[in-house]
């Protein structure tokens, strides 16, 4: 008997069924999928909108901010059309078009309205991450959504109801329309709606001619450079855009916030560069004009003109306007009917104009203010400026100025959590001190104002006067590296340098009053930082309570973490409440306890005073928004320092916050209660850094600053220290 064949069914007819019902199944399931998945492309068709003649923006609902004192307090209504230009496809720079294409949509004109390999790999994202992730969306489904004013849950149904509308929406409009309609659609920061408002605030100031958009781009897109425009080129703004112009905006798109050009420059020309880069690849741009592009400065804060936000508080409301454009997309931020209550107090912000209006005459030096509530960690009053029509730019989140002594706190907690008593003594006398770690002899020269010095001084006492001598001896001892990162975990977002001026407020970067006011928070909680689950920020300030509407229904639930122990935070309100009690801030006193440091730069040009009670913290700047100028002789005649107009608008918004409190809560006592945080491990006082300083020779020291009733006639002499090798450039001060 011939030998049988084996074959893969002998003796395998139970697997064999299994099988084939696997695959009967497997097919099955396909098949439903697919039905389904057309079945909702048929279905949501009908809700297609219709969208001819820009009508999508006049369905939206207008989104409100109100204080956070009095709910019917209207702070500002936010809307798309009231700073919304619309313009035609032949009106767009093909820079413009081809910049977002390459940024946002590479295969733009490739699909038809759906990327599907970028679905899957959204659709990965949300199963792996157990969330619905951003990314994978199409221009064509990012202008659905913005026109639909979609619903905050960004999930899977939602998605794929986009991803229909967008299929049918490009069988009704072509290319060109759906990316001019886009433009027009999307925010680009600043108060700018659509692509004209974009170039306008971005580029329109200062403004110089550039060539028409016809002759930028070495290659456009098929459809792009099928429409070239035939109208007067100063009709509209956004149809002359360098390719550097074009990539900025269309960097901007991804995050207003993020890669503001004002705010955030570093990121904000990475951003760009990252666009250029694409544009490049995709042959958009010539080798020449990217290398050119390359070299193109971003638009400064002078430069860059935002639209007036529809509020009393524009400054304030055009920050927070940011953060919930982020959080929430710009479609129902200005068109989802939001109402919004803020954490803004517009008794205390009213009583903030007010006492630097009262301090300050309409010409000289301008201030900003920011107060923060200790144990919420919420913004209560904000003042980023005086004239928003004249100058715009927000110097209380945006505006980074030298710290001078201000910074010394940061020092003094790292030197507390160290183990140095308040009651050490250190030699005050004019030094030259070695920088530790340098293999280069490096010294770093301190001296007094007018080279007074008291002989011996404890750190309380040096911390009263502002003595540089002191700290800066103390500041190299513990570490300019250690100090930098306390400064970081109280809440300072700016990179902090560490050369050695940095332990008496000299930085490569200088700080922002928010900044400011919400580091000193965490020392007025004894080292407890408090953020919220609405921060813009993890572990920042919180800037609104509660967000309701569009389906949404958000409140701030309170956040709270220890960056150093409570022992420290107690001996470091004895020894700052003494600047106040004796030292150089004595004119911030409100006749309860109060505690703070005075601040103020080299040549008067940045004057200081951040402080706090057991409620609240303020952080005051005085200045010339402009820039760096010596304020010397603006306070009756005498040098601006930051016992002179810091601290007296400081004790009128202090005084006004106690009133309010008082009348408020009448029966309350202001007893200091402890702020309630997680138990952490006790803090092991750290070791001498390892990590190399990095100084330049022979460093001066900024002039130690003087008290109110002590205030020279004239400036002492220009000694600004050098900024050390990659460590940072421009004058910096200290006290």
């Amino acid at each position: 008997m011939p030998p049988t064949t084996p074959t893969l069914f002998n003796g395998d007819g139970p697997k064999l069924k299994k099988l084939r019902l696997g695959f009967i199944l497997l097919g099955l399931s396909l098949l439903a999928m697919v039905s389904t998945l057309f079945g909702m492309l048929m279905a949501v068709s009908s809700d297609l909108p219709a969208l001819e003649n820009q009508t999508e923006f006049r369905k939206a609902k207008n989104s409100v901010l109100i204080a956070d004192d009095k709910g019917s307090s209207e702070i500002a209504k936010l809307t798309g059309n009231q700073n919304r230009i619309l313009v035609e496809e032949s009106e767009i720079s093909p820079n413009i078009k081809n910049a977002v294409i390459a940024i946002e949509d590479v295969r733009y004109y490739d699909h038809e309205g759906v990327d599907y390999k970028g679905i899957a790999r959204a659709l990965g994202q949300d199963v792996l991450q157990r969330r619905a992730a951003q990314g994978g969306s199409t221009i064509t489904q990012q202008f659905v959504k913005n026109a639909l004013v979609a619903q905050g849950n960004r999930s899977v149904l939602q998605k794929l109801r986009e991803s229909s509308l967008a299929y049918h929406l490009e069988r009704k409009w072509t290319k060109q329309k759906i990316l001019t309609q886009y433009l027009n659609s999307i925010y680009f920061g600043n108060g700018a709606y659509g692509v004209e408002s974009a170039v306008r605030t971005y580029f329109g100031r200062n403004r110089v001619d550039t060539p028409a958009s016809s002759g930028d781009s070495a290659a456009t897109t098929d459809e792009a450079s099928a429409d070239e425009p035939t109208q007067d080129v100063d009709a509209r703004e956004a149809l002359s855009v360098s390719p550097a112009e074009a990539a900025l905006l269309a960097g901007i798109i991804a995050s207003p916030t993020g890669y503001d050009p004002v705010q955030n420059p570093r990121s904000a020309k990475a951003r760009r560069d990252i666009v250029l880069a694409r544009m490049l690849e995709e042959k958009m741009i010539s080798r020449a004009q990217y290398d050119d592009s390359l070299r193109e400065a971003l638009p400064s804060e002078d430069e860059v003109n935002p639209p007036r936000p529809d509020s009393d508080q524009p400054y304030y409301s055009s920050w927070l306007t940011q953060q919930l454009v982020e959080r929430y997309g710009s479609g129902r931020v200005f068109g989802g009917g939001l109402k919004v209550k803020t954490t803004l107090d517009s008794e205390l912000q009213t009583a903030a104009e007010k006492a630097i209006s009262g301090s300050l005459s309409g010409v000289g030096p301008s201030a900003s203010l920011v107060a923060i509530e200790n144990k919420t960690g919420e913004i209560k009053a904000m003042v980023g400026g005086t004239d928003f029509d004249k100058r715009p730019f927000n110097i209380a989140t945006a505006g980074h100025r030298q710290p001078g002594s201000a910074f010394k706190p940061f020092t003094l907690i790292t030197a507390l959590g160290q183990g140095v008593s308040p009651d050490q003594t250190f030699e005050s006398r004019r030094k030259e001190l070695r920088v530790p770690s340098s293999d280069k002899n490096e010294r770093f020269i301190v001296k007094n104002y007018e080279d007074e010095y008291s002989g011996v001084s404890s750190l309380s006492a040096a911390t009263a006067q502002s003595d540089n001598s002191v700290y800066a001896e103390l500041g190299l001892d513990v570490g300019t590296k250690r100090i930098a990162r306390l400064a970081k975990k109280t809440g300072i977002r700016t990179d902090i340098s560490t050369n050695p001026a940095m332990t008496l407020g000299g930085l490569k970067e200088g700080l922002t009053p928010l900044e400011m006011a919400y580091a000193y928070s965490t020392i007025a909680n004894k080292g407890v930082r408090v953020s919220g689950s609405l921060a813009a920020e993890k572990g920042g300030p919180v800037a609104f309570e509660e967000v309701n509407g569009d389906g949404t229904d958000e409140k701030n639930e309170r956040r709270a973490k220890r960056v150093f122990p409570e022992a420290v935070g107690e001996s470091a309100h004895q020894l700052l409440a003494g600047v106040i009690q004796g030292g150089t801030g004595k004119s911030a006193a409100v006749g309860e306890f109060a505690a703070g440091k005075t601040g103020t730069t080299e040549n008067y040009g940045d004057a200081w005073f951040a402080g706090f009670n057991k409620e609240i913290t303020i952080a005051v700047w005085v200045g010339y928004p402009e820039g760096l100028k010596p304020m010397l002789t603006e306070y009756g005649g005498s040098p601006v320092a930051g016992g002179t107009y810091p601290t007296d608008i400081w004790r009128k918004v202090m005084e006004a916050w106690i009133a309010l409190r008082d009348e408020r809560n009448p029966d309350k006592s202001t007893e200091d209660a402890p702020v309630q945080t997680a138990p952490v491990a006790p803090v092991v006082p750290e070791q001498a850094p390892v990590e190399p300083q990095q100084a330049a020779p022979e460093q001066q020291a900024p002039p130690q600053e003087t008290p109110p009733q002590q205030v020279p006639q004239q400036a002492p002499a220009q000694q600004a220290p050098q900024t050390p090798s990659g460590g940072g450039g421009g004058a910096q001060s200290g006290q």
